[in-house]
C-alpha cells in the first residue's frame, strides 16, 4: 500500500492520522476549532509531536468546546502550562484562548465557522495532482488570503504556512500526492 510519504512504514501514529483523517473535508465547526488550535500549536515543532499529544489536549481542552475555551481565565491558563502534556508555551496556550474568541465571533456573523472557512476554496475542496511530496507547495493564494483575513479578525499563530498545514488537515485542500492509495478515495468525497 503506497502512502505520501510523510507517512512512513514504521510510524503507525503518522500512518493512522494519514489513513483516516488528512485530507478529509471538515465541516464540523468543533473539529475545525480542534485542528485550527493544534496546528498553532504545532508552529516550529514536528506533527508527530502534537499528534501525540492530541488525546491530552482534547481532554485538558475540554475536547476544543470554543464556549469553554474562550472563558478560561489566568488559573486555568497557569495550570495548562505546568502540564507536560501539552506544549508549555505561552504565546500558544494565550492564543488558544484568544482564538476562541474570535471563532465564537465568526460564527455569531457567518453562522458557523465553516461557512466562513470553505469560503477560501469557493465551498469545495481544492484538488490537486502533486506527483511528488516536493511538489507540495508550504502556502498558496487561498492560504495568504485566509491568513490576511484570519489576522484582520484578531486570530493569532495563523501565518499563511499554519493556514495552508490547517488546509490540508482538514481537507480544504487534497494533497495525496497521485500514487498515494488515499488520493482517489479523498477526491471522491468532495464530489
Amino acid at each position: 500500500m503506497k502512502r505520501c510519504k510523510w507517512a512512513p512504514e514504521n510510524n503507525e501514529l503518522y500512518q493512522k492520522y494519514h489513513d483516516e483523517e488528512w485530507g478529509v473535508p471538515v465541516y464540523d465547526d468543533q473539529l475545525l476549532f480542534e485542528f485550527l488550535i493544534l496546528e498553532g500549536a504545532q508552529a516550529g515543532l514536528s506533527w508527530e509531536t502534537i499528534l501525540r499529544k492530541r488525546d491530552h489536549y482534547r481532554k485538558v481542552f475540554d475536547e476544543f468546546d470554543p464556549v469553554k475555551v474562550a472563558a478560561y481565565k489566568e488559573k486555568k491558563i497557569e495550570a495548562l502550562l505546568q502540564d507536560p502534556g501539552i506544549v508549555r508555551n505561552r504565546l500558544k496556550v494565550n492564543a488558544a484562548v484568544t482564538n476562541a474568541h474570535c471563532f465564537l465571533a465568526v460564527q455569531k456573523e457567518f453562522g458557523s465557522f465553516r461557512d466562513y472557512i470553505w469560503q477560501f476554496v469557493g465551498g469545495q475542496p481544492i484538488q490537486n495532482s502533486w506527483q511528488s511530496m516536493k511538489d507540495v507547495p508550504a502556502n498558496t493564494a487561498e492560504s495568504d488570503a485566509m491568513s490576511k483575513d484570519l489576522k484582520k479578525r484578531g486570530f493569532k499563530f495563523v501565518g499563511t504556512t499554519i493556514c495552508y498545514a490547517f488546509m490540508q488537515a482538514a481537507g480544504l485542500v487534497n494533497d495525496h500526492t497521485t500514487d498515494c492509495f488515499r488520493y482517489h478515495t479523498v477526491k471522491a468525497l468532495s464530489t
